[in-house]
């Protein structure tokens, strides 16, 4: 099982450390990772693997939410499924 972690905001140094950090707390393996910066904007996608992580899977997106917070980015995690359901015509 895998799911998408989502990051939008303004970029700053060890944003990508700081969600990967994350992950390992809880056992996420980072399959993939695409981020692209545009003038001051940073936008990442992350797939990461699910199945083994340490937590239930709504402790995983309260962690990245709140760093989110605490970073002033929007970070959203969802599930591979709810993700592709969601961009598929």
């Amino acid at each position: 099982m895998k799911a998408v972690i989502t990051v939008i905001g303004h970029d700053t140094v060890g944003i990508l450390h700081k969600v990967s950090g994350i992950c390992a707390e809880k056992n996420a393996n980072v399959i993939e990772v695409t981020q692209s910066v545009l003038q001051d904007l940073f936008a990442m996608f992350m797939l990461v693997d699910i199945r083994g992580i340490s937590c239930e899977f709504s402790e995983l997106s309260e962690a990245l939410t709140a760093l989110g917070k605490e970073l002033g980015l929007s970070i959203h995690v969802m599930h591979e499924d709810i993700f592709n359901s969601m961009h598929r015509i």
